[in-house]
Parts: C-alpha cells; sequence; structure tokens
C-alpha cells in the first residue's frame, strides 16, 4: 500500500455509523469523514499499514476524527471555501481506502453514504474532495448480473440506477439508467439531470405504473420532467406494449404525482348505443374548491340528437359530516323524428342525495339523509346496469333525532318518499314525526331501602306519531288531484304497565293502553255497479278524532325438558326443549262504533263493515268490543354432541332456533270468536343453512264462493285443523373457500382504525366501492377466494280476494337465486348471477362476468345472454387509479323497448 492511503478492512460486516472503537483488537469501523480543511491540515502522519485486513489501534483513532472535535483542538484555521457543512457518514463491507493526499476515500461492496437528508448506496463509490463529487456504481456477479445498484435516496424521492454522480456542493447529479417511483407510476429513463430542488430532466424515457423491471406497458417519450409532488411532463410519447410500439401517439403528456384536490379536466368514453347513436360519456370538468367542497362537472352527448348533463357537488367537514348530491338531467330522441310513430322524445331528471353525520361531532343529535328521487322513464333511458334499470322501487329517507342527557324522552323528525316505476305511483311523506317519553316510575322512591313495594313497579310512557301523507300517480305532479289524496294525522299512546313475579318462575304483568287518533279528513264509500272496484271514494275535510282502550293481563314462563341417552359412547348425548307458553286476558271497549258504516260491496247484495278512516295515516279503531284471551306458545330444541374441536369435548346443536303458535279468543264477539292461528320457524341448521317460515290458518269454512262462514273446520263433513290462508318458507346459504389473504386484510383494516379514521367515513368509501362494484363487476374481483357459491330458495303461498271481491284466487310464487364465482386459474375468474322462476318456468335475468388479472392491467367480460335488456361488453383498462380512463370498452345492447 502507498504511503498516502489509508485502508480499512471491513471483515465483511455493516459497518455502524458515528462508532469508534479504541480497542486493540482489529474489527469493523465506522468512519466520520471530516471537513475537507481540517483533514488537510492535521500534522499527525498516517502510520505504515502493515496489512490490508489489520487496522493498528492507532491508526484507527487517527482515522475517525470529527470536524468538531478538530475545531476544538485547532484554533486560528480558516475553513477553506470547499468545505462541506456537514460530516459525511459511510459505511462498506469489504473495506475502505482513503486517499489523503488526492482528498479521496473509495468504498468497496455494498457502500453506504450519507450526508445531511441525503443518502447513497451501491456497489462501490469514489469521493473526491477537492470536487465534491461522489460516484456510486453497480456490481456484476460471477454470471455477469448486475448486483447492489445504486440507489439514490434524498428524502422524498428514491431512486435505483447503474451509475451516479452526486455533487455534495451544488446538490446536482447525472445519473444512468435510472427508475424512479413517483405516486402509483415509475419513470424510467436512460440518462437524467437532477437538480438541486429535485427537478429532474430525463432523456429517452419511459412511464408506466407496472411494477415489474421490464414494464408491460410504457408510454416512451424522448424527453421528461419531473417536478417533485406536483407533476410529469412529457413532450410527444408513443404507447408501447410488450416492448412493441403502438400507432397510439400523444403530442404531450400530463401526469399529476400530488395528492389532495386538483382542478383539471375529465376525458370522456367513447361509445356505440343502438338507440342513442355514437356518443361521448362521462367527459367533463372536476373543481377543486378547497377543503369542504368540490364540484364534477359531467356530459354526455350522442350523434342521434340526445344528451344529457350531471352536476355532482361534494362537502365534507372532518369529524363533523360528510356528503353530496348528484343532479342529473337528459334529453333522449329515440327514432326517426320523419315518422311520428317510431319517435319518442323524452325529458328525465333524477336527484340523489347523500348526508351522514360523525355520531362524536354532536351527542345527543344525527341528522342524515339518502335521498334518490327520478322521473319514471329516467332509469329506462339513461341507465344501461340491467339490475338497477329492473329495480322498479326506489325509496328516500331523511332522518333527524334529538335525544336530551339525563331526560326520558327523545324526538324524531322524518321525511320519506318511496315510488313504484312500474305504476308510476308516488308515496311521499313529510314530515313524518315522533316524540316518545321513555317509561318512568312514578310511584318509586328516590332512595331505594329493601325490596321494591308492587306499586312501585308501576310505569307509564308516552308515544306521539306525527304524519302527513301523499299518494299520486306522476301524471298529477303538483295539480289539484295530487292534493285530494293529501292524508294528515296524530296519534297518542299511554301505556301504562306492571310486571309482579306470582311465583318463583311465573310472571304477570298487568297493563293498560290509551290510544286517540286525530285527521284532517274522513272516506266514505258508495256502492258503484258501473265502477271495475264496485266502489266510489269520496273526502270530507275537518277535523276528527277516534280513540280504543285496552288493558289486560298476561302470564308467561319456561319449561325445560331434558332427554339424555344412555349410552355413553353415543355421539348424541343429550337433548334440550325449552317451551315458553304465554297467555293473557284483555279487554278491549268499542270506542270507535260510529265511524263504521255497513254497505253493499258487490252485484249479489253482500254487505259488510268499512271504517271512515282505513286509508287514513294510522287507520281505524276496532268496530268491536274485544274482551278474551291471548295464548302462544315458543319452543326451543337442541341437542348436545361430543366433538373433537371443543376443549369440554362436547357442543351444542341448535335444532329448532324457535317454534311458535299463537292466537285469540273473544268471549263477547256474536260470531268469529276464534281469531286466526299465525304460526312460525327458524333455525340455522350446522351453522351453514338459515331457514325461516310462517303460515296463518284460519280456522273456519268457506262458502262456495270462498267467503268465510262462522262455522270451524273441525266441524265439517270431512276433519281439518284448519285452512291455510297464506305460507313462505325460505332457505339460504353459503359457501367460499379460505381467503388467502384474510389475515394481511384483518391487518389492515386494524391499521385503519389506529390512524383515526372514522366509521362513517369507512361506512361512506365502502358506500361508493359498492356503487362502483355493481356498475362494474368485472373490475373488482377478489382473486385471493378461489371459489364462493350463494343459494337461496323461496316459497310464498297466498288466497286473496279477487277485484270484484267475489271469490278467492290462489297465487303462488318460487324463485331460486344463484349468486357465486370461481377460479379457473389463479388469474382467471368467473362470476355468475342467476336464478330461476319456478311458477313462469324461465330463467331468471342472469350476468356472466370473466375477469382475467393482467399484472397492471384487468380485463372484464360482461354478458346479459337474454331477457328485454341483453347487453355485452368488454373493457380493458389499467388498474392504477390515476390511469384510470385509459380504458379501452367495447358495448353492445339489445333493448326491447
Amino acid at each position: 500500500m502507498l504511503k498516502d492511503e489509508i485502508g480499512f478492512a471491513a471483515a465483511f460486516q455493516p459497518i455502524h455509523f458515528n462508532k469508534i472503537f479504541t480497542d486493540t483488537v482489529p474489527r469493523p469501523h465506522a468512519v466520520t469523514f471530516p471537513n475537507r480543511d481540517s483533514l488537510s491540515r492535521d500534522t499527525s502522519r498516517p502510520r505504515p499499514m502493515p496489512a490490508r485486513d489489520s487496522v493498528p489501534p492507532a491508526v484507527a483513532d487517527s482515522a475517525n476524527l470529527d470536524s468538531s472535535r478538530v475545531a476544538k483542538d485547532t484554533t486560528g484555521i480558516k475553513l477553506s471555501k470547499d468545505s462541506l457543512t456537514a460530516p459525511v457518514n459511510y459505511k462498506a463491507e469489504d473495506s475502505i481506502v482513503m486517499y489523503v493526499k488526492k482528498k479521496e476515500f473509495r468504498l468497496y461492496n455494498k457502500a453506504d453514504v450519507k450526508y445531511e437528508n441525503t443518502q447513497l448506496t451501491g456497489n462501490t463509490m469514489d469521493f473526491n474532495q477537492a470536487t465534491g463529487i461522489l460516484t456510486s456504481r453497480m456490481g456484476i456477479d460471477t454470471a455477469g448480473k448486475p448486483k447492489d445498484k445504486a440507489v439514490l435516496n434524498d428524502g422524498a424521492t428514491s431512486s435505483e440506477m447503474d451509475s451516479v454522480q452526486y455533487n455534495f456542493n451544488t446538490g446536482k447529479a447525472m445519473i444512468y439508467q435510472t427508475r424512479a417511483q413517483y405516486g402509483e407510476g415509475f419513470v424510467a429513463s436512460q440518462k437524467v439531470k437532477k437538480q438541486p430542488d429535485n427537478t429532474i430532466f430525463g432523456f429517452r424515457n419511459g412511464y408506466t405504473t407496472c411494477n415489474l423491471d421490464t414494464p408491460h406497458f410504457a408510454f416512451r417519450a424522448k424527453k421528461i420532467k419531473v417536478i417533485p409532488n406536483k407533476l410529469i411532463v412529457s413532450g410527444p410519447a408513443n404507447l408501447e406494449i410488450e416492448g412493441i410500439p403502438t400507432p397510439l401517439f400523444i403530442p404531450f403528456a400530463i401526469f399529476p404525482i400530488s395528492s389532495g384536490q386538483r382542478t383539471g379536466l375529465l376525458p370522456p368514453q367513447y361509445v356505440v348505443n343502438l338507440q342513442k347513436g355514437l356518443g361521448l360519456e362521462n367527459g367533463g370538468y372536476y373543481f377543486g374548491l378547497g377543503e369542504y367542497l368540490d364540484l364534477t362537472v359531467r356530459a354526455n352527448i350522442y350523434s342521434y340528437g340526445s344528451w344529457g348533463t350531471i352536476f355532482s357537488p361534494t362537502y365534507r367537514k372532518r369529524y363533523k359530516y360528510n356528503g353530496g348530491f348528484n343532479f342529473a338531467y337528459s334529453l333522449t330522441r329515440i327514432g326517426d323524428p320523419e315518422i311520428k310513430d317510431n319517435f319518442t322524445r323524452s325529458k328525465d331528471f333524477s336527484v340523489t342525495w347523500s348526508h351522514s353525520q360523525d355520531g362524536k361531532a354532536r351527542p345527543g343529535t344525527n341528522f342524515g339523509a339518502s335521498v334518490d328521487f327520478r322521473t319514471a322513464s329516467f332509469n329506462k333511458n339513461n341507465v344501461y346496469d340491467a339490475r338497477r334499470r329492473l329495480n322498479n322501487n326506489i325509496g328516500s329517507s331523511i332522518n333527524y333525532s334529538k335525544s336530551w342527557v339525563g331526560k326520558p324522552y327523545n324526538m324524531t323528525l322524518a321525511a320519506r318518499h318511496s315510488q313504484n316505476n312500474e305504476t308510476r305511483q308516488y308515496d311521499i311523506s313529510l314530515p313524518d314525526g315522533s316524540f316518545n317519553v321513555n317509561t318512568i316510575y312514578p310511584f318509586q322512591r328516590q332512595e331505594m331501602v329493601g325490596n321494591p313495594k308492587w306499586y312501585e313497579k308501576i310505569g307509564v310512557s308516552y308515544n306521539a306519531l306525527l304524519r302527513n301523507s301523499v299518494r299520486f300517480a306522476d301524471s298529477t305532479f303538483g295539480k289539484p288531484a295530487m292534493f285530494d289524496n293529501l292524508q294528515a294525522g296524530m296519534q297518542h299512546q299511554i301505556p301504562i304497565t306492571l310486571s309482579i313475579p306470582v311465583t318463583r318462575n311465573i310472571i304477570m304483568t298487568p297493563s293498560v293502553n290509551y290510544t286517540e287518533k286525530w285527521y284532517v279528513r274522513r272516506q266514505t264509500l258508495t256502492y258503484n255497479p258501473n265502477k271495475v272496484s264496485l266502489l266510489d271514494t269520496t273526502y270530507e275535510d275537518g277535523f276528527y278524532r277516534t280513540s280504543a282502550m285496552s288493558t289486560g293481563a298476561s302470564l308467561s314462563t319456561a319449561l325445560y325438558g331434558m332427554y339424555g341417552f344412555k349410552n355413553k359412547n353415543s355421539r348424541v348425548q343429550a337433548i334440550r326443549h325449552v317451551m315458553r307458553p304465554n297467555f293473557g286476558f284483555n279487554y278491549s271497549p268499542s270506542l270507535a262504533k260510529n265511524e263504521w258504516e255497513y254497505i253493499q260491496m258487490d252485484p249479489d247484495g253482500r254487505k259488510d263493515w268499512y271504517s271512515h278512516y282505513a286509508g287514513s295515516a294510522f287507520g281505524g279503531s276496532s268496530r268491536e268490543t274485544f274482551a278474551g284471551l291471548t295464548f302462544g306458545i315458543d319452543n326451543n330444541l337442541e341437542m348436545k354432541v361430543r366433538s373433537d374441536k371443543d376443549t369440554s369435548g362436547f357442543r351444542k346443536v341448535k335444532l329448532l332456533d324457535g317454534f311458535g303458535i299463537s292466537s285469540s279468543y273473544n268471549l263477547v264477539a256474536d260470531s268469529f270468536k276464534l281469531s286466526d292461528f299465525a304460526l312460525n320457524a327458524r333455525t340455522n341448521l350446522f351453522d351453514k343453512l338459515n331457514v325461516s317460515a310462517s303460515a296463518t290458518v284460519s280456522p273456519y269454512q268457506v262458502d262456495h264462493i270462498g267467503r268465510r262462514i262462522d262455522k270451524y273446520a273441525w266441524n265439517g263433513d270431512k276433519f281439518s285443523l284448519g285452512r291455510l290462508t297464506n305460507a313462505n318458507i325460505a332457505f339460504s346459504t353459503s359457501f367460499q373457500s379460505q381467503d388467502a389473504k384474510s389475515k394481511e386484510k384483518e391487518k389492515k383494516k386494524e391499521e385503519m382504525e389506529e390512524d383515526g379514521v372514522l366509521p362513517e367515513a369507512q361506512l361512506e368509501e365502502q358506500r361508493r366501492q359498492l356503487e362502483l362494484m355493481r356498475a362494474n363487476p368485472g373490475e373488482y374481483v377478489d382473486f385471493d377466494i378461489p371459489w364462493r357459491v350463494d343459494l337461496s330458495y323461496s316459497f310464498n303461498y297466498s288466497r286473496i280476494r279477487s277485484v270484484d271481491r267475489s271469490r278467492d284466487s290462489t297465487q303462488f310464487t318460487q324463485y331460486l337465486n344463484v349468486n357465486g364465482d370461481f377460479s379457473l386459474t389463479p388469474k382467471w375468474k368467473i362470476l355468475l348471477n342467476s336464478g330461476f322462476d319456478f311458477v313462469n318456468k324461465q330463467v331468471a335475468y342472469t350476468t356472466l362476468t370473466i375477469s382475467r388479472d393482467l399484472h397492471c392491467w384487468q380485463m372484464s367480460i360482461n354478458l346479459v345472454p337474454f331477457g328485454s335488456y341483453r347487453q355485452f361488453s368488454i373493457t380493458i383498462n389499467p388498474k392504477a387509479g390515476i390511469l384510470r380512463d385509459l380504458r379501452i370498452n367495447r358495448t353492445r345492447q339489445f333493448l326491447e323497448l
């Protein structure tokens, strides 16, 4: 070794920063390079090195000089102009060689140099203190492959390269064969000039969102400029796929890499519509209006003259509330204007609004809104997703609630809306409010001592409901006919309850309940043989009241039964049965006889009772006095079986979560004393199969046209327990394979909660994601779950009265729904949603989606093979959000209008 060189052997171990060793045993060293002037003026001369892999203690001490220490020991020395402003910390696994006279040092094998906020790593490094230039290079292994590429990290960005020259004095750098990440994108350049403010000028570049060393696609541009945390700008660029240039050229490109709001254009999507012609959809402009507000304006235009516009402002205030509006207006022209019979012109609009409040913003007060109001033909002319288009029932709700801390009362106000696009009927309720006083105990002592007296358990509460509603057809909107159907009313309820334990297992609950209803109009029915419904309806305005009162007492208990199997080796050890019978007596005097009238209902002269308030907000009161019995029973059945998976060796299996029957008997009625029997059953078999069923059984016989007669079913010529008037049963189950990344997803969810992501914000984001998934199911596929199947079956039976009230008719509905997906390969997924209508004997609305994971791209094929809204579409688009609008879409629709 030359006399002006100092060598440090690193013994192939990493060396830690700023650690000085003073012992005599050779070991790895970390060196803090002193300021240039202090090193040049050091009077101590290095001793000759006996060997490269050994370092004498004296040499180690003299080499590990620090600029601050030299400044303390040396006085009156001026720093040279080329001195650095801070120490340079460096390390290497193999060795470090210093050239004192040349003011250079070299690092070998996994070199690492840090200066202020800049860190540079590489295989080998050279630093010249005279010029302030640090050069880093990658290495080559024995197979000729590159290793330990140079990496420059300046705190804001991290770049990987073959070699780099970095000037500590100016902060400039010349980089060769580099690849850097900016947000979701990567920029690979043959040669790069880095400025002190981290601005990048690249030569022969490629921009991509693919994270592979050899990307699947890239935009190739000769010149490119990167402004950190703002944007990437390039000159003319050409799209290259799998290394093959395509005919697609763009004159320039701007890729934003900043976070937060940025105002800008939204590119349109080219479409071909069978009814509207060629078109551009969803083009527009985004306005970032600050932290609390933004606005998106989009427009659609088609070659046949149709057009539409959408305004979508959103607002938010952190830890307070968030929401958004969506107003859409469209003019649809279908057919040839010259042929009037084949031409339609429709003006439609849609208004949606969602608002949610943070639960911690105003404790005790909450306001929320979910509004969806649109013209009946809006979906038909503007919605192309078949599932949404076939949904004819749309609803809205706006809710405000207030509860007072430490007070027993609360209040709610609401506005509701529902519509049926097929019947074109609208129902609006505004306002719809309630005021409730929770149960209070007026006779209870302030300080309880000993057991409470029976009268101290008397509880009183109050409930008030306010409702103003109207039902109308869309053709009468805003017209006098609309307000003719207005119904308004208020209901007051005062329940008084008491709980008295009769024995240890039997509890008696006496109660008194008073109800009063106020209305502003009442209806009158008149028989009219010229109408299909045979009845005319007229309304009388005024103030009307009706009331009802009931009193009674009920007894309830629980009975347990256990059957144990004698064979101890049996898998089933025991079966337990729990019965919960209830029995009560109720008395309800008739306080509303004047609101009922007896009129003719059919051409045969049959008469029946009707109430003046049958169509009102809360209905009418009972016409007959009830003094009778109520009774019912509920059952629970489960068994105890052996299980090797349970630590106790046994586990409980539910056979029946519940099976019950209830009815009542009126002792003072002149006819039909026994009420219908209501049955219900529910269970969850093997924690997989959900089963629910219900039925209503009438105990009376019927005449030849289906009218009920006062004669029990079991007293007829043929014995019968009753007549089934309606019944339904439903099964549902779900199966899926294990999620390969379930633990990672759960960990990510926990991290979001730790970072303070509000539950309301999560719900809002989930809602938006669900909307996107419904519109584009193929673009949101979970490839981590190999397969999933959801099955549901429902059967409904009902007996309803015909329109002319002359007979009963039977209706059946039976439907099977199948929803699932499976992976043909780890990258191919097939999704199916279908069903079968057993009554009409036809396959229900079916969608088939085929999705392909193309690493940085996604391909989805959507098919609706049959029905009124058949369609086919194929979409290929990048996964990265920054290139979301760079998609290839081909759609064909076959609509039967």
